[in-house]
């Protein structure tokens, strides 16, 4: 099988899985967007992926974010930072990603908004929660989340969109449908405190291996790569 038909195929399944995971949670699927995670395989295969039509694609690395979106600026796509961003970086990464979704502190919310206010531009934020607490993951604490809440209106500049986190454990689903049901919990909890410009719709949160859990709990974004490239990775290796 081709690689564009391995693509396809693959793409197809993890539409279906979408599907009957929220028919499964009484949601729609057009809830739930899919955020393909391209940081596995080259510039060809992401071109091929685009044009079978998955528009939303998400890295991982700020330095290959700016690079695919010169590379491929011809092309319509959404692009996703969905790792880690450090503050000398944001504002080489502002004109190439529409949506933020590890911001992690104050600090760098303050400088996001700051230079995006300079370049005319108004990203899509998410603030990265660690509800696992485990210390390897990044984000918000959520006992902060509160005090977070309240100062956001002062940061004009961005839009502020929901919240994002990752499961604690890799591989433990039980234990990613707690941390799931936690963010979803928390996102519940914060709405009626936030200013009313901040809108917390969306809960991006769900990789390759638990994603069908966290839309069973929410997720309105999941962030998809190997299981994406199935097949595709073990050949092009």
């Amino acid at each position: 099988m081709d690689i564009t038909s391995l693509l396809r195929k693959n793409l197809e399944s993890i539409q279906e899985k979408i599907r009957a995971s929220a028919e499964r949670a009484g949601r729609s699927p057009h809830e739930i967007r899919l955020i393909a995670v391209t940081k596995y395989v080259d510039v060809p295969v992401v071109r091929q992926l685009v044009e079978l039509g998955q528009r939303a694609l998400g890295e991982s690395r700020p330095q290959q974010l700016w690079q695919r979106h010169a590379l491929l600026g011809e092309s319509p796509i959404e692009w996703h930072l969905v790792g880690p961003l450090q503050r000398n970086k944001v504002r080489k990464t502002l004109p190439c990603a529409t949506w933020i979704h590890s911001v992690d502190s104050l600090a760098l919310l303050a400088d996001i908004n700051r230079i995006a206010g300079e370049l005319g531009l108004r990203p899509n934020l998410l603030l990265e929660v660690n509800v696992s607490r485990h210390p390897s993951k990044h984000g918000f604490p959520p006992q902060m989340m509160e005090e977070v809440i309240s100062q956001l209106e002062n940061f004009p500049d961005v839009a502020i969109c929901g919240l994002m986190a990752m499961a604690g454990v890799e591989g433990d689903l039980e234990g990613a449908r707690r941390d799931f049901r936690a963010l979803r919990q928390l996102r519940d909890q914060l709405a009626p405190l936030a200013p009313p410009r901040v809108s917390l719709r969306e809960l991006s949160m769900g990789m390759s291996g638990d994603f069908e859990i966290a839309i069973e709990e929410g997720a309105t974004m999941v962030r998809i790569g190997s299981a994406l490239f199935e097949g595709i990775l073990k050949e092009h290796s």
